[in-house]
């Protein structure tokens, strides 16, 4: 099958029992057993529930994995990827990064003994030059939240082959619609669902991918016993939004590079950044790795953090808010919005200013979007 039926028919047969079309929400703790020592396929939902599994199966099957395992929410399922590290395991990751993944990183796993070295994504030779005897793991995000830098995804996974190391792959910002990283050779793909795979900004999760079975195994034994899963009725939500993942994709990289080619000729708009512009430094990879440039737009607005309050009072259509990937169009501000957590130092390093600006491109009509970002630049 191919991807827009996989996202409606992948592990969504008619219900056994009632015959219903869609996925029922099976609100339940636990499930009966047939006798002592004889538990029916399901026993408490913790463990596993049928609308959990449904939903576990689709996404795997988008991803082109063989496994899916979802969680109660994005951060969730970054700590379950590094679940399999011990105290004295190294970690290489690319410098951009989600601010929630690298406080992860600092302040859960470095107290617990894990240590990482933040390399530049955009050069794969980073990450080799990075490994030492511990090293266990290497974790990209690509594109990366939230200055658009992608990673290469097949040459850092010959590096990570080559030295038996793990690789992960925040694939959150593409969704697996433009980008699947397993097929170019990473081992795990990480999700916040969060954003575009629910995409109605309406339910936080999270979910981990891999074709590994001995990955799986360590990850599922990891999200029964730590329990951070989503409710059934957080896992329907979610099962929705999948199956209109292909045509809500379509749109919003048809807004998104629209807008971007607008912001490219705006005096106001600096160093405007998307993949899907050839000014992007890296779109000849851009097209080889990925299906479509997606729908994050970031640009410079000079004037500091006085410009930045100027341009979002003056926004009526965007929505000045956290996270990204819904139907609504949504501005963030990095600086003191997804990487507050970094240091002044940390975000002016990868690139992160406080004139930043990172765009959601929503599914609303493009001319009202370009209409209302022009009005809240004239005001700066």
């Amino acid at each position: 099958m191919k991807f827009a039926t996989k996202a409606i028919r992948e592990g969504q047969q008619p219900d056994p029992s009632t015959g219903a079309v869609i996925v029922p929400i099976y609100q339940t703790a636990n499930f009966a057993f047939k006798g002592l020592g004889k538990p029916n396929l399901f026993e408490y939902s913790r463990s596993g529930n049928p609308t959990r599994s449904a939903y576990e199966k689709c996404l795997a099957s988008l991803e082109d994995g063989k496994y899916g395992l979802a969680f109660s929410s994005g951060m969730a399922a970054v700590d379950a990827a590094i679940s399999t590290l011990r105290p004295g395991d190294h970690v290489v990751s690319s410098e951009n990064i989600y601010g929630g993944t690298f406080r992860l990183f600092e302040n859960v796993a470095v107290p617990r003994g894990i240590q990482f070295t933040y390399v530049d994504g955009a050069r794969p030779q980073a990450f080799k030059d990075a490994i030492r005897k511990e090293t266990k793991m290497i974790w990209i995000e690509t594109p990366a939240n939230p200055l658009l830098q992608l990673v290469d995804v097949k040459a850092v996974s010959q590096i990570s082959s080559k030295h038996n190391l793990v690789l992960v792959a925040d694939n959150t910002f593409s969704s697996p619609f433009f980008q699947r990283p397993l097929g170019q050779g990473a081992d795990v793909v990480v999700h916040s669902t969060t954003k575009y795979i629910s995409g109605h900004s309406d339910v936080i999760g999270g979910a981990i991918i891999t074709s590994s079975e001995e990955l799986f195994a360590k990850y599922s034994f990891y999200q029964n016993a730590v329990g951070a899963v989503p409710g059934p009725f957080d896992c329907w939500l979610s099962l929705r939004g999948l199956k209109t993942l292909p045509v809500r994709m379509k749109k919003h990289e048809e807004n998104a590079l629209k807008a971007a080619k607008w912001l490219s000729n705006h005096s106001k708009a600096l160093d405007v950044i998307y993949p899907g512009l050839e000014t992007h430094p890296q779109h000849s990879l851009a097209k080889s790795q990925m299906d479509g440039f997606g729908a994050i737009i970031t640009f410079e607005l000079a004037g500091g953090l006085q410009a930045v309050e100027k341009f979002v009072d003056g926004l009526e259509v965007f929505v000045f808010a956290e996270s990204l990937g819904g139907v609504e169009s949504l501005v963030c501000h990095p600086w003191t919005m997804s990487h507050a957590v970094m240091s002044r130092e940390e975000k002016e390093k990868i690139g992160i200013t406080e004139g930043t600006i990172r765009l959601s491109i929503g599914i609303e009509d493009i001319d009202d979007l370009i209409e209302d970002i022009d009005n809240a630049l004239n005001r700066c």
